[in-house]
């Protein structure tokens, strides 16, 4: 990957819009299965400002579906939280992979754009970063592009429960219920520099699918991420 120059990073306002802008693609696919999370959640027993809340401060799609499945009048509450820590051990990655731009943000800057950053939002700022760009806004631009368009679904989602559970009832008719394996395979083309890295995704997906057999919960996430993370650390040796 290249590396920005990290004696020339700046932050503005025009990088956040810029990554706003171009993430609107995504948030489009994000907004898909927010809806589904606002009609579970109320399905689950919340109601919609409770599940408005959890869209406003939690801000994980994957983990907050994962808290549905495991809520019910007595809540597993140490369950939950590991299930969680584990499904979000990947963040450790995804910020490591973005550290040329953070260390010369600030923390304040910093922290503020990694609680905000996203799969897809780190996905298109991995990209701009290795072609060069400074503007390490355009992180947290990108990752308020998700935060809207997720807590405006959740909204919709939750607000409108009563009319999709009636007359939508089974959100795969729409094929909504794999919205969300399809905006991560749209975040894998961007990842994609030719032949030379099947491997690493081979040794991931591989030890992620080995993992899913053999360790319950959500490890084969960042045991995958880990295995292609050494692989194409070794090849670029």
């Amino acid at each position: 990957m290249k590396a920005a120059d990290n004696r020339s990073i700046i932050f503005t306002r025009r990088g956040a819009f810029k990554g706003f802008i171009k993430c609107v693609p995504l948030g489009v696919g994000v907004f898909a299965y927010g809806l589904v999370f606002g009609m579970l959640a109320i399905q689950a027993g919340l109601d919609p400002i409770q599940a408005q809340l959890m869209s406003l401060v939690v801000f994980a799609g994957a983990s907050q579906l994962m808290a549905l499945e495991l809520w019910g009048p007595e809540l597993p509450v140490l369950t939950i939280v590991l299930t969680t820590l584990v499904v979000n051990l990947r963040h450790l990655l995804m910020g490591a992979a973005m550290r040329d731009w953070l260390v010369r943000t600030g923390p304040a800057k910093s922290y503020l754009s990694l609680y905000f950053m996203t799969d897809e939002s780190w996905a298109l700022s991995v990209r701009e970063m290795a072609s060069g760009k400074k503007d390490a806004a355009f992180l947290l631009g990108s990752g308020l592009c998700i935060y809207f368009f997720w807590n405006i679904s959740t909204f919709v989602g939750a607000a409108m429960s009563y009319w999709i559970d009636k007359y939508l009832s089974d959100p795969s008719v729409l094929g909504l219920d794999f919205a969300f394996t399809a905006v991560f395979i749209a975040l894998l083309t961007f990842f994609w520099r030719g032949r030379a890295q099947i491997p690493v995704w081979m040794a991931a997906g591989l030890v992620a699918w080995i993992t899913f057999i053999l360790l319950p919960g959500k490890w084969y996430i960042i045991m995958g991420g880990l295995a292609g993370g050494t692989i194409g650390a070794f090849r670029n040796v």
